[in-house]
């Protein structure tokens, strides 16, 4: 009874422990989003600008809960994208005792990339928005209507197109950490492949406009990227084999 009483204590302190260094970590990624939140509430009207410097119309808004709502929304920005490299390296803090040396030094170097491609998804996302989908629409209404855009609604429509990019644009990294960490291998990408092109036309189709050029405009480097992705994975697959086959010889040895 002493011995399944120490054992029972011992698994007790061990999620008592774990349990509290989620919950530091917690509220060191949540410091840090308040920290970038309030930098990107102070510098909301540059941002604004940068976003409307080269429009051809202007935006309007029809209440005062409009700018409140952009301030917030700018900031949340911000402090999203601010705070993804430090809530990865809390995650990768938190799992990095059941890792490998080997594995956490792989590992180590997605932090930065999952910041890198989070911002060149928002680029990419922006850079469609702007210079394909907004003129097809814009073109639609020619001659029609007088266009008058509210602030709010303008940013929500921009946000729903660049936001699903910066978060797609994460998924080589995805299958490359979970590939390391032996949850995710190419074979089952390869065997996944109609239904990830399948989930990807779908969302391409809802961040674009119904026009059949527009879904395979967005679609094509959607299915670029999760065929980079395998590509990656078989990569990372390949390396850690051969480390397993040389820490298997020297054990020989």
């Amino acid at each position: 009874m002493s011995d399944n009483s120490t054992d029972l204590h011992e698994k007790e302190m061990n999620v008592t422990g774990h349990l509290t260094e989620l919950r530091n970590r917690i509220i060191v990624t949540a410091v840090f989003f308040i920290a970038f939140f309030a930098l990107g509430f102070i510098y909301v009207k540059d941002i604004y600008h940068f976003f409307t410097a080269d429009l051809s119309f202007q935006l309007n808004i029809i209440s005062p809960g409009e700018t409140i709502w952009l301030y917030f929304t700018m900031a949340s920005l911000v402090a999203i994208a601010g705070t993804i490299p430090v809530l990865t390296y809390q995650i990768w803090a938190f799992i990095k005792p059941g890792l490998t040396d080997l594995e956490r030094k792989a590992s180590m170097a997605y932090i930065p990339a999952v910041f890198l491609l989070f911002i060149a998804g928002l680029v990419f996302g922006y850079y469609l928005f702007v210079e394909l989908i907004l003129p097809f629409l814009l073109g639609l209404s020619e001659g029609m209507f007088n266009e008058m855009f509210t602030t709010e609604k303008y940013f929500k429509f921009m946000l729903r197109v660049t936001l699903p990019f910066a978060i797609l644009f994460e998924i080589p990294i995805i299958a490359m950490f979970l590939t390391t960490i032996g949850v995710l291998t190419p074979e089952f990408m390869r065997k996944s492949r109609k239904y990830a092109y399948l989930i990807l036309i779908i969302i391409g189709t809802i961040v674009t406009p119904p026009d059949f050029l527009l879904q395979l405009v967005v679609a094509v480097p959607l299915i670029l990227l999760y065929e980079i992705s395998i590509r990656l994975s078989a990569f990372v697959y390949r390396k850690k084999l051969k480390r397993h086959q040389e820490f298997m010889d020297q054990e020989e040895l």
